[in-house]
């Protein structure tokens, strides 16, 4: 596969913003590993294979397991994830799926149960980033296994 455009070449102006919105998720205090999660669940639902490829690696330089990893494609079914993670994986999903319909408020209380509202607002915040992370990548055709240098 032969990359279309490189952002960070072309345009490095048009991804500030979402740059800051990275800063703000990594100083947020929301577990590393759970946003190590987020990022890899999202890219899986979004058929990202620059972002799969990057934030698996990253995930497993900060000590994350490869089982863990593995397991998210089906996290629903594996016991390797905490009530938090999995509260977090469930709204990563839906928020990333929001073309199958709203966030349900069922959804919503039971995150909330594990989350105070800034951790929501923090975790939702994760979520959005890796998903317009997901929508540069893929359509300029990011080529796995090269991980680019970020400012």
């Amino acid at each position: 596969m032969e990359p279309r455009v490189n952002v960070y070449e072309v345009a490095p102006e048009s991804i500030k913003g979402l740059l800051a919105v990275e800063a703000y998720v990594a100083q947020s205090g929301l577990e590393r590993s759970l946003v190590h999660l987020i990022k890899v669940r999202a890219s899986l639902i979004n058929g990202c294979a620059f972002c799969i490829d990057m934030h698996t690696r990253d995930a497993r330089a900060a000590g994350e397991t490869e089982q863990r990893l593995y397991g998210l494609s089906a996290w629903r079914e594996c016991p390797f994830y905490t009530d938090r993670e999995r509260a977090a994986l469930e709204w990563a999903d839906a928020v990333t799926m929001l073309t199958d319909g709203h966030v349900p408020d069922e959804l919503f209380e039971r995150v909330r149960r594990v989350f105070k509202e800034k951790d929501l607002v923090d975790l939702n915040m994760a979520v959005v980033a890796i998903n317009a992370w997901n929508r540069i990548a893929i359509p300029f055709r990011a080529v796995p296994g090269q991980k680019v240098p970020r400012p």
